[in-house]
């Protein structure tokens, strides 16, 4: 092994990470309480020790707490870890370990695995150096207004992993590529992606994951892109291949947004291994407690990410900008981002740092930023997380819709909240109702088929006891628990399937589906599968053509959104005229057409919203839609509201019709009947439009 002394010749603190200049590279890391700091560097992604060991001078190389040495003659694709000597003092917070392997915490890529640690030293995946060029082509981020915004969530590996995807790379960046003409062909606009940031694929024995993250929400390195994700085993491989994905779907007009999870980190608990931040500064990156001895546990995951220290908050600021510049990235899903509302004695503050850095920052200004607005302590924020630049997941609009569908009693004042975009939460604020993602089905729980197939979660296979995952769904089997055969249970579930993405897609706000929903995936009744790297967790391609109904279905609603601002308004509905001596903008009635009583307890609803005037006469006129909801287990009559009588409706859904007179593409469905009482099956949604010829 050599042992090389610092080169002298450059001295530059900044930036951190690995940086490759004047035929070297500079290592740049932050410890405060460091008192030695070392490189090592190695030739090969197997080899257990360094082939060498470069020095810090604490003299010469330190500036305040920046560790900065240059080292000549390396250049892109080295492998390399931080080594780090201080105090070892854990009951008050201080964990240094002279003979651990440190990934940087602003490593660009990973490569390989934990190697065996026969000797009781954890040798994590190596830190490579990265040169982040690439030909973009011209490409710029796509700035999509988020009220155009629809959301297809996704998860990388299991996208394409089946040998169903018949495509040439399955479970890989390059594999989503060659399912892009799929996404065109739905019309999603976003793919959200779930956590692509390095995470453990072997745990840091070397051995294989007896339970693997699938879901990936276990990071490891927040700069670089999942290596699990990669064609082939260079080192470096996955930041080409995952820049050519997000080229492609830029290309095609799909932007990219990131799942990412500052809020917790591989290393654990107490008991949790030494990997990175434990190594480097253990008691700036986490928040703890009982003296420094143990770690707060806001995330779920053991440990909490310690996100309002200047240190931390510096290091999410980087990352992002990160994501935006070096790979187009087009926004951003805070996983549990309630606990960057926490400072780092774990209190929620109003208007923490890190949270406003994100909104201010200027670099940002285009992209979506999405918060999770709760985490795993019971801190609860959708409706009030951050400033006007952050929109949430709703989580509020999955449980109301959810519950109105299945029949729940008093649920139709809830109904129209979330229909007409979450006044109540958004608008007090100052936002508008595109600041609400609104969804029904996430990775997190059910699958839409399930929700509507089990009473009960079934999570055996996860090796918990059935312990695991949320108890309360929501959810309905409509008399027999998982699949069946019986023609009539299955009509019922093909309708709330119809009824919940009809829903979605109608209602204002952003809409957000997940993958396979639109197939009718299923999981078995498994509401948690993080760890299930198989086919309960994977698309099933030949459910594509399968349901090829459904997808229509599907298909058919996401076109009308995007063709339709009547459905996606930028501004809350108001109940007043949308012009001078015309129809309110939206108005609500019951199932005989008269003015709503929102105290009755009554399953079925009726929605009228007038069409946007047109601003610009060359263009094809907009439209009024009517929604007739019904969740009642019986059939009933509507009657039409008089106020919709002198205009021509047309149908454009009937979930409780059997495909193609399910949807209607062109809008030319049959009008309602002459009398205006439309009959209306049990748990079913109509939906008639209008043109609007003012």
């Amino acid at each position: 092994m050599l042992e090389r002394p610092p080169s002298l010749k450059f001295n530059h603190p900044l930036p951190y990470g690995a940086i490759c200049h004047d035929d070297g590279v500079q290592f740049i890391v932050v410890s405060r309480s460091a008192t030695a700091m070392r490189v090592l560097i190695y030739d090969k992604v197997t080899d257990r020790e360094p082939a060498e060991i470069v020095d810090f001078d604490p003299a010469l190389n330190r500036w305040g707490d920046i560790w900065s040495v240059f080292v000549p003659g390396m250049t892109t694709g080295q492998l390399y870890h931080f080594q780090v000597n201080g105090p070892y003092d854990p009951d008050h917070g201080q964990r240094f370990d002279p003979k651990a392997r440190l990934i940087d915490p602003y490593a660009k890529a990973l490569a390989g695995h934990f190697l065996p640690a026969d000797d009781g030293i954890i040798r994590p995946p190596k830190c490579v150096v990265i040169d982040d060029e690439f030909d973009w082509q011209n490409d710029r981020h796509i700035r999509r207004e988020l009220s155009e915004t629809i959301i297809y969530e996704t998860h990388v590996r299991g996208f394409t992993q089946s040998k169903t995807s018949g495509v040439q790379y399955p479970g890989t960046y390059l594999g989503l590529i060659e399912k892009i003409p799929y996404l065109q062909s739905l019309g999603v606009t976003a793919v959200e992606l779930m956590p692509v940031h390095e995470f453990p694929i072997h745990d840091c024995l070397g051995q294989k994951l007896e339970r693997p993250n699938y879901w990936g929400y276990d990071p490891l390195a927040f700069f670089a892109p999942h290596r699990g994700y990669a064609v082939g085993d260079e080192p470096g491989a996955q930041v080409n291949q995952f820049k050519q994905m997000v080229l492609a779907l830029h290309q095609a007009g799909i932007e990219v947004i990131l799942d990412v999870v500052f809020n917790h980190t591989a290393e654990g608990n107490h008991e949790g291994p030494v990997l990175s931040f434990k190594g480097l500064e253990n008691r700036v990156y986490y928040m703890l407690e009982n003296g420094g001895a143990t770690y707060k546990n806001y995330s779920g995951c053991g440990n909490t990410l310690n996100g309002n220290h200047p240190i931390v908050r510096e290091l999410i600021f980087h990352c992002l900008r990160h994501w935006v510049h070096n790979y187009h990235i087009d926004g951003f899903r805070f996983d549990l981002a309630s606990i960057l509302s926490r400072d780092r004695e774990g209190h929620l503050v109003p208007n923490p740092p890190v949270v406003e850095n994100i909104s201010e920052d200027p670099l940002l200004a285009d992209t979506k930023i999405i918060a999770e607005a709760w985490d795993a302590a019971g801190a609860y924020q959708v409706g009030t997380f951050g400033q006007l630049r952050w929109a949430e997941w709703n989580g509020r609009y999955r449980d109301d819709v959810r519950r109105y569908w299945r029949g729940d009693p008093n649920m139709n004042g809830a109904m129209a909240t979330r229909l007409a975009g979450s006044s109540d939460l958004y608008q007090p604020g100052g936002r508008r109702p595109y600041h609400s993602i609104n969804f029904i089905i996430s990775h997190d729980g059910f699958t839409l088929n399930d929700l509507v197939s089990y009473n009960h979660k079934h999570n055996e296979a996860n090796g918990e006891g059935n312990a695991d995952g949320e108890n309360n769904n929501y959810s309905c089997n409509y008399g027999v628990e998982g699949p069946t055969l019986r023609r009539s249970i299955d009509r019922v579930r093909v309708r709330q399937i119809k009824n919940m993405f009809a829903t979605l897609l109608l209602s204002q706000g952003a809409p957000m589906l997940a993958a396979g929903d639109e197939c009718r995936r299923t999981q078995r009744g498994n509401n948690n599968a993080y760890c299930q790297d198989n086919d309960i967790s994977w698309f099933d391609w030949r459910l594509a053509r399968k349901q090829a109904s459904l997808r229509r279905f599907v298909e058919t609603l996401i076109a009308f959104r995007c063709a339709e601002p009547t459905v996606r308004q930028t501004n809350f509905l108001s109940g007043q005229p949308v012009r001078p001596g015309g129809l309110p903008d939206v108005s609500w009635y019951n199932a005989h057409g008269m003015p709503v009583d929102w105290e009755q307890n009554d399953a079925s609803l009726i929605c009228l919203l007038a069409a946007v005037p047109r601003k610009d006469a060359t263009v094809p006129p907009n439209h009024h839609v009517l929604l007739l909801c019904h969740a009642g287990d019986q059939p009933r009559a509507f009657t039409l509201p008089p106020i919709t009588k002198t205009i021509r409706w047309q149908t454009l859904l009937n979930t409780a019709a059997r495909s193609p007179e399910d949807i209607y593409p062109e809008l030319d469905g049959p009008p309602p009947p002459g009398d205006g009482i439309v009959e209306m099956e049990s748990r079913s949604m109509v939906c008639f439009v209008a043109s609007d010829t003012w």
